[in-house]
């Protein structure tokens, strides 16, 4: 556990003994904590340890060298915000250019002088922790979005199950990784606006009021200003602000129609209907699945949800079920089909 007075954790690697100390005097000297690795593997192995704050990394190095290090590390998500410097006596284009390709933020050549090595490191650490503070304040809102389902029994595990079903459907269409992580991350936080709707509206038996409706509508907004002010997920916005926005323009909260409605939204919009529709709410007992997905057809031929990714789903939903079921025919989801 670091001291207090700890300026941040360093991993130094790099299988010159002389090379390390020197490093590591230079750090210790400003009130860094340094942990020594001579190799790769070991690098890995303390990382998986205690994770460091800043990683000063040696390329030439026998067993795994600084590149093949710096890429695993880059592509787990547990790791990948570490800054990592490359310290090294290569100074070909070809050698930089590769360390840029396996993610390396930084390098600094060798024989490299005290004071830029400690302003690499401090620059490289003030954005470590503030990405630490960006990825905080959303575990604090994927934290919040499970709180305000928990309160409900009927919608308990509701928001995993869209995230997970919505990212397998993106998955299957071959949408890009950035697509996927919006399916995902949007699908948990998709409804974090219903925090502002009353429960006696959320939990409501019968049929909602135009009023109640009316407020329960909001909750696309107030969703998106929740998470408005984190530069890290505005990404997400149009999944929490349009996923209620129906194909045929009928829906809210900006009557958008078509391919207006991005393609995550209408991914998480189907989605969320289908398993309000399979799932018991206070409104109505759970439908079976061929009644779910005969209701989702239904509205596809009435272009209220885009035809092609409902077919997707259909699809999709039936291969995991080991075989096509029959799909009877279906009334057009209710508005509140999936408050």
């Amino acid at each position: 556990m670091d001291s207090p007075e700890s300026a941040g954790r360093i991993l130094v690697v790099d299988d010159n003994p002389q090379a390390r100390d020197l490093i590591r005097a230079s750090l210790v000297g400003d009130g860094y904590t340094v942990t020594l690795a001579e190799g790769g593997e070991e690098a890995l192995a303390k990382v998986a340890q205690e994770l460091p704050e800043v990683i000063l990394l040696d390329i030439s190095m026998p067993g795994l060298n600084g590149y093949e290090v710096c890429a695993r590390l880059k592509g787990s998500e547990a790791t990948r915000l570490i800054p990592i410097v490359f310290l090294t006596s290569l100074s070909d284009f070809e050698d930089k250019l590769r360390g840029i390709e396996v993610g390396g933020d930084d390098f600094l050549t060798k024989p490299f002088r005290k004071v830029e090595l400690l302003a690499r490191v401090k620059s490289l650490l003030r954005v470590k922790r503030l990405n630490d503070r960006l990825e905080n304040a959303e575990n604090v809102l994927f934290a919040l979005a499970n709180i305000i389902e928990a309160k409900d029994p009927y919608t308990e595990g509701h928001i995993f199950r869209v995230a997970t079903l919505a990212l397998k459907l993106g998955r299957r269409l071959g949408l890009s990784p950035e697509h996927q992580e919006s399916l995902w991350k949007g699908g948990i936080l998709h409804d974090i606006g219903k925090i502002g709707v009353p429960d006696a509206i959320l939990n409501k038996a019968g049929r909602l009021t135009p009023e109640e409706q009316a407020q329960m509508q909001v909750h696309v907004i107030m969703g998106e200003r929740i998470c408005q002010p984190l530069r890290s997920i505005r990404y997400l916005l149009p999944v929490i602000r349009h996923h209620h926005e129906k194909f045929d323009g009928s829906g809210y909260p900006d009557g958008l129609r078509g391919e207006e409605i991005p393609i995550t939204a209408r991914i998480v919009g189907i989605v969320d209907i289908y398993d309000a529709l399979i799932t018991d709410r206070p409104y109505r007992p759970r439908l079976s699945r061929e009644e779910a997905l005969g209701i989702l057809r239904a509205a596809a031929a009435k272009r209220t949800l885009d035809p092609a990714l409902v077919e997707s789903l259909i699809a999709m939903v039936e291969e995991e079920e080991e075989g096509p079921a029959p799909v009877p025919g279906g009334a057009a989801p209710e508005e509140g089909a999936a408050r």
